[in-house]
């Protein structure tokens, strides 16, 4: 197993200049970029953020699966996450156009739109290594033209968005890798600070899939106009962790 991954990355590594060439079908190195990029071992320090929830369950708002699915599903369905999500699918299709001004406007309401200080850090501080990470090891002209244009910050999601439309990945498939991969990193966060088993935690994320198939329909119909957020309990949570006397994340 250890010796296709390996073999499976010098293809794809050798083949990042050609991404230009690819269809806009999931092939099997969209798949595989899309595996690499969104894995917790990929160096964007996901880890380290819970997007407030650690204080939501200091202030005993979590406290066990059923709570946390329906914080979570909130979030998601009608928060940062839907948000994430909208920005995602028009920073794809700016960079898919070539349009440079709208990617622009759009990193730059991306930034903007962050309802804390904590959770501005959590969003660019991840934009910005990724950034950093993908263009050392998986370059695209479309990350270049990125950083050309606009000078910073960069967040996540319009990040991942960016690249992902540079490979020429199909936007349905990267959207929803990417939300899975954002709610598998507040599941996983849930399970340390709960405590939640692993089990139930999995079984959390698995009840969030209709929701994540739902924000991402949503977001591929949205217009900019369309973000906005109705989470007002989440965005209290991220302010006050920043003053939380014993943290173990950094929002």
């Amino acid at each position: 197993m250890v010796m296709v991954v390996i073999a499976m990355t010098v293809d794809l590594r050798a083949d990042a200049g050609r991404a230009a060439c690819d269809d806009l079908s999931l092939s099997e190195q969209g798949l595989a970029l899309l595996m690499i990029w969104l894995s917790p071992s990929y160096p964007v320090g996901a880890f380290s953020y819970s997007s407030g929830i650690e204080w939501a369950v200091e202030a005993g708002d979590l406290m066990d699966s059923d709570s946390l699915r329906g914080w979570l599903e909130t979030m998601l369905t009608a928060g940062i996450g839907s948000s994430d999500a909208i920005l995602f699918v028009h920073a794809y299709r700016a960079t898919q156009s070539q349009n440079e001004a709208a990617l622009v406007e759009i990193a730059e309401l991306s930034a903007a739109f962050q309802p804390s200080r904590e959770r501005h850090l959590e969003a660019t501080s991840q934009g910005r290594a990724f950034m950093e990470a993908t263009r050392a090891a998986w370059p695209c002209d479309a990350l270049d033209r990125l950083a050309a244009v606009w000078g910073g910050p960069y967040t996540y999601s319009v990040a991942v968005a960016v690249a992902c439309a540079g490979h020429r990945i199909a936007m349905p498939h990267a959207l929803s890798a990417y939300l899975n991969a954002v709610v598998a990193n507040w599941v996983s966060a849930a399970i340390r600070l709960i405590p939640l088993g692993q089990t139930a935690g999995q079984n959390v994320l698995r009840e969030l899939q209709p929701a994540i198939r739902r924000t991402a329909q949503a977001a591929l119909a949205a217009s900019l106009d369309d973000i906005g957020g109705a989470t007002f309990r989440a965005d209290l949570a991220s302010l006050h962790h920043e003053t939380q006397y014993t943290r173990l994340f950094r929002s």
